[in-house]
């Protein structure tokens, strides 16, 4: 059963509508190329509207009392879930992934929702004592104000739930610029609420051109507060452009993640939890498992099994039945495989399976195994975002963590060893915000989500998430 897909419009003031100039952009299937639908682009005039709308919203929702905007974001999850199976199928189309995975997406998002509803409820300004008499001190915890968004095509609906439950849980609007090449599964995400009664103004969404909205955005007295998911080059760009303006900001950047397997390791293990996390989405996930370092006495066996599996996926159509791995998001994509592929192996790298395109409709890249990889290949050093493994060899742990921590990105981290000293100095010496040992990753709502060094800074998981999107205001009372 194929969900059909529709055309996509902005969302202002709880209504969708075409952009003022009627102008569209094409939305096309990654699994055959081929056009599926329009999205509609945003002018000046749409993000005016767009802004007035956010704040007259800000203004009620702040307003709302807590147990009442946690009821209705629990309502929103609820048909959420009630309409997973239609969003999904959605996703899929327009972003690749198997539908198994964009359905569990979707349920995933609404958990995450649920929680930030409860965890608004929690939101505790405090006394303090003061030092004179007849003086009451207390602080006050207050919405930010009205939030840009920024979401990327991997995770169109889990992306954006982190940021915008947060946001409603506290009192904020929520003004989203989601991704022109998935914008249906954000759109319906972006429905439940409006159905499930949310003021009119407290969401909105906007698709168009990237720079455009956001050099308009960022910079405009409204908006108080600018969250992004995205490249670290685009990341940087923004983050400047907000810190000029005073704005505060959450950036969720590009990973490069480490994978340490170490001598005494579970390499069963470590391969079943691996190798699922890295093939999840093509390897376009950001905490994506990517660069390998495997001791030397289990390398053999690890690489022998890790190309088992990877050559035991089924890749097609996220809709067929079956089908385990999906098309890469986008042509650009296949260029890029290809390049990093091609660079490993002139390097000295073998290329132990796949490393190629598959057929010749769609973006469908094999997922890829490379072992014995040189430093100085582009994999090692930049991320790849796709179905792309390197694995190379280590004989001292510290050297392994060395690696682990040379790039300036440090967003995810894995690790897979039965000694417990040995846990404790992954534990405490690998430079990530996140660091799974003897695990695959498990992102819940109610653990901290974020990275260090270039890989951002800020939470979008846990009561951390929440502070970003709440002012602290001291205020001082004498009796008279």
């Amino acid at each position: 059963m194929t969900t059909a897909y529709p055309d996509t419009r902005l969302l202002i003031n709880n209504e969708w509508q075409d952009a003022s100039d009627g102008k569209t952009i094409d939305v096309l299937n990654p699994a055959t190329g081929k056009p599926i639908g329009k999205v509609a682009h945003a002018t000046k005039k749409d993000m005016d509207r767009a802004l007035e709308a956010a704040q007259a919203g800000f203004l009620v929702w702040r307003a709302t009392p807590a147990i009442e905007r946690a009821n209705t974001m629990r309502r929103a999850a609820a048909l959420l879930r009630e309409r997973a199976e239609q969003i999904g199928r959605l996703l899929t189309q327009e972003q690749g992934k198997p539908f198994a995975e964009a359905k569990g997406e979707v349920l995933a998002g609404a958990g995450i929702i649920e929680w930030f509803a409860d965890e608004g409820l929690r939101v505790y300004g405090r006394i303090v004592p003061a030092r004179v008499p007849n003086v009451q001190q207390l602080v006050i915890k207050e919405p930010v104000g009205p939030i840009a968004a920024f979401t990327p095509w991997n995770f169109p609906v889990n992306q954006v739930v982190r940021k915008l439950g947060a946001a409603l849980g506290t009192g904020c609007s929520f003004l989203l610029k989601a991704p022109e090449e998935t914008p249906a599964s954000p759109a319906a995400l972006l429905q439940c609420f409006v159905d499930a009664g949310l003021p009119k103004g407290v969401l909105g969404l906007l698709f168009g051109s990237p720079a455009e909205i956001s050099e308009y955005l960022i910079p405009h007295p409204i908006i108080r507060k600018v969250t992004f998911t995205g490249s670290t080059a685009v990341g940087k760009q923004l983050a400047a452009l907000a810190g000029s303006h005073m704005k505060r900001v959450t950036m969720e950047l590009g990973g490069h993640a480490p994978v340490i397997v170490a001598e005494d390791a579970d390499v069963e293990l470590a391969v079943k939890a691996t190798a699922a996390a890295k093939f999840r989405n093509a390897g376009q996930v950001c905490i994506s498992p990517t660069r390998f370092l495997v001791h030397a006495d289990v390398k053999d066996a690890f690489v022998s099994a890790f190309v088992k599996h990877a050559e035991s996926l089924k890749l097609g159509d996220g809709l067929s039945d079956g089908t385990t791995l999906g098309p890469l998001a986008n042509a650009r994509r296949l260029t890029a495989m290809a390049q990093v592929v091609e660079d490993a192996a002139a390097k000295g790298a073998k290329v132990a399976t796949g490393g190629a395109r598959v057929g010749s409709e769609g973006n469908f890249f094999a997922p890829t195994i490379l072992a014995d990889v040189p430093m100085n290949a582009s994999v090692f050093n930049d991320e790849p975002f796709g179905p792309i493994a390197a694995i190379r060899s280590f004989t001292k742990l510290e050297d392994a963590i060395t690696e682990a921590n040379r790039l300036p990105f440090g967003l995810a981290a894995y690790a897979y060893t039965r000694a417990y000293k040995n846990v404790q100095l992954l534990s405490n010496q690998i430079e990530a915000g996140m660091v799974w040992i003897n695990q695959a990753a498990t992102p819940t709502a109610e653990f901290p989500f974020g990275g260090v060094k270039d890989s951002g800074y800020g939470s979008e998981g846990g009561p951390e998430a929440m502070e970003a999107y709440l002012n602290s205001k001291a205020v001082s009372i004498t009796a008279v």
